[in-house]
C-alpha cells in the first residue's frame, strides 16, 4: 500500500521577518520556538477527506483514523472510496455521518458530478464557495483546504478552536471576540497562514 504524499508548508525569511515586525509579541514567540513545520497534503481529494475526518475531533484521533484509512485503501482516491460502502469507510473509526459524507463526495467526484480540477486556480473566496457546496463541508473545512492543501498564504480561521486558543494564550486574553480576532488577523496579513502555524503550536504547547 502507498501512503498519501505529504510535504511541509513552504515559507521562509520573508514571511517570518514580516510577522516579527508586524507583531512583536508574536515575533518574540516565533524567535523562541524557531521554525515550526506544518505538514500538508497536496492532493485535493486526499486533503478533503483528511479535513472532513478532522472536523471536531482531536489530533490524536485524526492520526489514528487517517492511518487506518491508508492501511485500508492505500492511495486515497474517489474511485477507491466510491467502490465500497460508507460502512467500509466508517470501519476506520470515524462516525457514520462523516463516513456517509466522504462516500457521497467520492461518488460525486468519481461520477464526474463534482470536479476538483481547476480549484487550485481559483481565488480563496471562490474555493470556499465551491467546496461548501458539498454536503458536509463547511467554512472551516474549506479554510483548512486552503491552507493544508493549496498552501494559500493568508488563512487565519475563526472557526478553528486551536487558533483562537493560541491567540488567547499568546496575548493573555481570558476571552476573544470576533472583532479582536479580526484585528489580529489583519495585522498578520498577508502572511496569516504562517501566523496560524505558530498559533497552533502555541495552542498545544
Amino acid at each position: 500500500m502507498c501512503a498519501v504524499y505529504t510535504k511541509c508548508f513552504d515559507y521562509g525569511r520573508k514571511e517570518t521577518e514580516y510577522l516579527i515586525q508586524a507583531d512583536p509579541i508574536l515575533g518574540e514567540t516565533m524567535k523562541r520556538l524557531g521554525r515550526v513545520e506544518r505538514v500538508i497534503i497536496p492532493d485535493l481529494f486526499s486533503a478533503l477527506v483528511h479535513a472532513i475526518i478532522g472536523q471536531l475531533i482531536s489530533i490524536k484521533a485524526v492520526k489514528t483514523i487517517w492511518s487506518r484509512m491508508q492501511d485500508k485503501y492505500g492511495e486515497i482516491t474517489p474511485a477507491r472510496l466510491a467502490a465500497g460502502t460508507a460502512d467500509d469507510i466508517q470501519s476506520c473509526g470515524m462516525t457514520m455521518k462523516k463516513a456517509v459524507c466522504i462516500h457521497n463526495i467520492a461518488r460525486q467526484i468519481a461520477a464526474g458530478e463534482f470536479k476538483l480540477d481547476g480549484i487550485a486556480e481559483l481565488p480563496d473566496d471562490e474555493v470556499i464557495a465551491k467546496l461548501t457546496g458539498l454536503a458536509g463541508v463547511g467554512r472551516w473545512t474549506a479554510e483548512m483546504m486552503l491552507m493544508n492543501c493549496l498552501e494559500r498564504p493568508d488563512v487565519v480561521s475563526w472557526g478553528d478552536i486551536a487558533i483562537r486558543r493560541g491567540m488567547m494564550k499568546l496575548y493573555g486574553l481570558p476571552a476573544l471576540t470576533k472583532r479582536e480576532f479580526d484585528q489580529y488577523r489583519l495585522k498578520y496579513s498577508p502572511y496569516g497562514s504562517v501566523a496560524s502555524i505558530y498559533l497552533w503550536e502555541i495552542s498545544f504547547a
